[in-house]
Order: C-alpha cells, then structure tokens, then sequence
C-alpha cells in the first residue's frame, strides 16, 4: 500500500464566526495529484494554507509527510514546494535572479537553471520580471517552488487569471511533474482542469466535502452520461413529469432551470419538447453536453461552481 503523504481528520477553521473549514477529512497518497476541486470561497486555500504550517487549525489533526506542524516547522518546510494563488516578485530582478533566490532558502536542490527548464523558461533567464507576461510570471512561481526539489507540492489554483494558452501550458508542466512522480495537492474552480490533472478529487464547498474519487467514476455515480438543460417560459411543468420522460436518470431544479441527466439525449428530448408542446410551455433555453465534474458538483450543492461557498475562504 502506498504510504499517506498528507492527511486531515476532522479538519476546522474558523475566522470569527465565519466557518471556513468544517469537518474535512483527506488523505492524499505518495505520487498522487490530488484535486481539491470547488467554487471560490469553499474552504480550499485555507486548507491548503493550514496543511503548508501558513495556518493554524481550530480544531482537528493534520499531518504532512507524516509529520506535524510543531516549533518553527523549518525541517519540514524544506521539504515542500509551494505555489500561492499569487506571487510578487521584485520588478527589477531578472528571472534567474529571483530562482537563485529561492534557492538559497534550500540546504539542497536544483540548480536554478534546471528549475527554469522544468517551466520552459530557460529562454527568459536574463528577462526583467517586469518584462514577463500573466502566464509566464506564473511558471517563475512554478520553478521557484520546484528549485527546492519538494517532496510534496502544493498548487493553489496555479492557472487563475490566466488565458487558454497559458493555462494549457501550466497543464503541460503539471502533467510532466506527474510523469516524474511528484506528489501534488491542486486546488481549482475549473473542473476541465481537474479532470485532466488528477487521479483523485474532493469535492468541497461551504468548508466541507461532498464527494471524493477519481474523476471518472464521480461522472458515473451521475448514472448516465448526458445532462439536458431546460429553461422554461411561463407556465408549469412538474419535476414528477419529466422525470416520467424515457431515459431520464434524474431531475433537479438548479438555478431556475431544469437539469435532465439522460442516458440517450435522442431519446429523451423529442418526449420532452412533446410535453411542453403539449402543455403549451415554451423552451427559452435548452442545451445538451456530455456529463461533467461541474454537473457532479451541481447535483451534489444545488448551485454552479462560480455561484457558492459564501462564508468560507
């Protein structure tokens, strides 16, 4: 059995009376990418700040690299690679400058220049910081947290702000991590980028989890492979009904609009454009797509990823 490399029990942390993290049981595995994937405020940056020694816990155990945080944490914080939601670097320094930096906090390492190949910035060793565009400040981030050679590295929502090219490029660079065995914690709001990255997920929002597994069989538990989106005009037609529809797994109302998880979209929206027809109910929306880690989410919290978690952080 591959042994634990970061685990909680009973996780919480509050800040005054706002409830931020609520109970959280993880427990990441030895070359794991593990995905704490939710909306903006769940809880998933106090978590990652409390298993980094950043903060400390209300109540709870934790446990990183099979330690805990005690004293000054600085033996254990030599093994980590930590990647924050944002980071400022001096304006004027040039790139291998700043590594070089971040290198002298390590008793052992990378050498600069092989964290900047790691990142695919060796090119921009002499570059300015300021001359340096969104995404590639954000891979000089990455290679800082990486010249340690880290055990263990955490990733908070590495690809935020970022525009598609560079978000793929950082998937990239996570992805070769992984081939090479690294253990990564990620937190994300995007579930495209969850699915792709991790072996597993949790689920969170409000501070708590809601669902944990791999990517895929968190579709499956969905129980078809197909989501119909309806908004209706006025007038009503019961969730009962159109649960009734042929191939129709489950209804929710989220949003103000009807979810249909479906086996076969073939089958099931001719009944359902019939019923409304029937019923003499317009269609203002509809839309189909292949079942996701967002439809999971919404199943499971009742709102979309960028609409929750308020109270938490």
């Amino acid at each position: 059995m591959t042994p634990l490399v970061l685990s909680c029990r009973d996780l919480v942390h509050h800040y005054g009376d706002v409830v931020a993290v609520d109970g959280l049981d993880l427990e990441v595995a030895g070359g794991e990418c593990f995905g704490l994937l939710g909306p903006n405020g769940a809880g998933k940056t106090t978590t990652v700040e409390i298993f980094e020694g950043l903060t400390r816990p209300t109540a709870g155990e934790v446990r990183v690299l099979g330690e805990r945080w005690v004293g000054d944490g600085i033996a254990l914080r030599s093994r980590l690679g930590i990647q924050l939601q944002e980071t400022r670097f001096p304006e004027k320094l040039k790139v291998e400058e700043v590594v070089e930096l971040f290198r002298s906090f390590y008793a052992r390492g990378l050498e600069p220049v092989e964290a900047l190949a790691q990142v695919a910035l060796v090119e921009k060793r002499g570059a300015y910081v300021r001359a340096l565009s969104g995404g590639q400040k954000q891979r000089l981030s990455l290679a800082c947290a990486l010249v340690g050679d880290p055990e263990l590295l955490f990733l908070d929502e590495p690809t935020t702000g970022l525009d598609p090219s560079s978000r793929r490029r950082i998937w990239e660079i996570v992805e070769e991590l992984k081939a090479r065995g690294r253990t990564i914690l990620l937190t994300t709001h995007y579930m495209e980028e969850a699915a792709r990255l991790c072996d597993r997920v949790a689920i969170v929002d409000r501070g708590r989890k809601l669902a944990e597994g791999t990517p895929s069989s968190l579709v499956a538990s969905l129980g078809a492979e197909h989501v119909v989106e309806v908004e209706l005009g006025d007038g009503v037609v019961g969730a009962a009904r159109l649960a009734a529809l042929p191939g129709v797994e489950e209804v929710r109302e989220v949003e103000g609009a009807f979810r249909l998880t479906v086996r076969d979209v073939a089958r099931s929206v001719p009944p359902l454009l019939a019923l409304l027809a029937e019923e003499g109910v317009e269609a203002r929306r509809l839309a189909t797509h292949h079942a996701t880690l967002e439809d999971v989410f919404l199943n499971l919290s009742g709102h979309s990823l960028e609409g929750g978690g308020e109270g938490a952080a």
